[in-house]
């Protein structure tokens, strides 16, 4: 899977971020034609987001555009002019609001129409499907099973928390008179469920006071802790906290690389299945959840600094 520790978003009208964005050291950058850019200038921003993935520098980066909801009268236009005029450049399109797995099928079925018309590899674009309100949550299952090109769910906090009445204004944070628990726990494993059941990743929305680094790494720790795959960023400071919450530690990461050796070396060569590697007992379960560990460490670029000895 394509390494998604931090997403940044960028606005699509903004050729100025669009441009300061290639060179941040994120791991994916969706180029946004919905909430960040104003009813007037969506048809503008499109031809600047063709313009930015055909002329700009991506490299190291998975390049997403999110185009409007599918309520909107923008929806095919964006899909359309964005994937026709710079599709081979494009890895994945995320939409926005997703409530019923048909919105997941309808997007699949365009993509291939317009594939098919302009001579691309069928079925490489990926989608991202955002969800926002509590319909897709309740239909999550669904969605997530909607589309073999489906890689990714994705939380979207403020207008989730709009949809169900929740009682604060601030994104990100707990909500005033809810002093004990996580308000959020129900809903990130809901998602996390989902995502896992289909082979998917998952990751967190955004924190929107950006300045408050110290706040943003509490609330990427919990979804770091849960299992989540990554989280958005809005500013530049925030992506070095969000790229290490994500990644193991280096005595994480060679640990699990060592349980691999280890256990590879027991079971083929002096064939055991359980085995003791120091103080630590080792089995079938021990190798699956290192795999979850090395494979998060290789993504992030780190090496070992230890090997097994038997």
């Amino acid at each position: 899977m394509r390494s998604r520790r931090s997403v940044l978003a960028v606005p699509g009208s903004n050729p100025r971020f669009l441009e300061k964005a290639q060179s941040l050291d994120v791991d994916e950058v969706f180029l946004d034609l919905e909430d960040s850019v104003a009813p007037l200038a969506k048809a503008q921003a499109r031809g600047n987001v063709v313009k930015a993935l055909l002329e700009g520098d991506w490299t190291g980066k998975t390049r997403v555009v999110r185009v409007n909801a599918l309520e909107t009268q923008w929806t095919y236009r964006d899909v359309i002019e964005v994937v026709e005029g710079a599709g081979e450049r494009l890895d994945c399109v995320m939409l926005p609001k997703v409530q019923d797995a048909t919105e997941v099928v309808w997007l699949d079925t365009l993509l291939t129409q317009i594939e098919k018309t302009m001579g691309f590899e069928v079925g490489r674009i990926g989608i991202e499907a955002q969800i926002e309100n509590a319909r897709g949550l309740v239909n999550v299952d669904a969605i997530a099973g909607s589309s073999k090109r489906l890689e990714t769910l994705v939380f979207g906090p403020a207008d989730f928390m709009a949809s169900i009445n929740m009682r604060t204004l601030v994104v990100g944070e707990q909500p005033p008179g809810y002093p004990e628990g996580d308000a959020y726990h129900y809903i990130l494993m809901r998602l996390l469920m989902a995502a896992r059941m289909h082979d998917l990743q998952v990751i967190d929305g955004p924190y929107l006071q950006i300045k408050d680094v110290e706040g943003f790494t509490k609330v990427a720790r919990r979804a770091a802790a849960l299992g989540y795959d990554g989280k958005w960023v809005l500013h530049p400071s925030q992506v070095q906290a969000c790229n290490e919450v994500f990644s193991p530690s280096q005595e994480d990461y060679d640990h699990a690389e060592l349980i691999l050796e280890a256990y590879e070396h027991y079971t083929t060569v002096e064939q055991r299945g359980a085995v003791m590697l120091g103080d630590e007992m080792i089995d079938e379960a021990s190798r699956k959840m290192a795999l979850v560990v090395a494979a998060k460490g290789r993504a992030a670029g780190l090496s070992r600094t230890t090997s097994f000895r038997s």
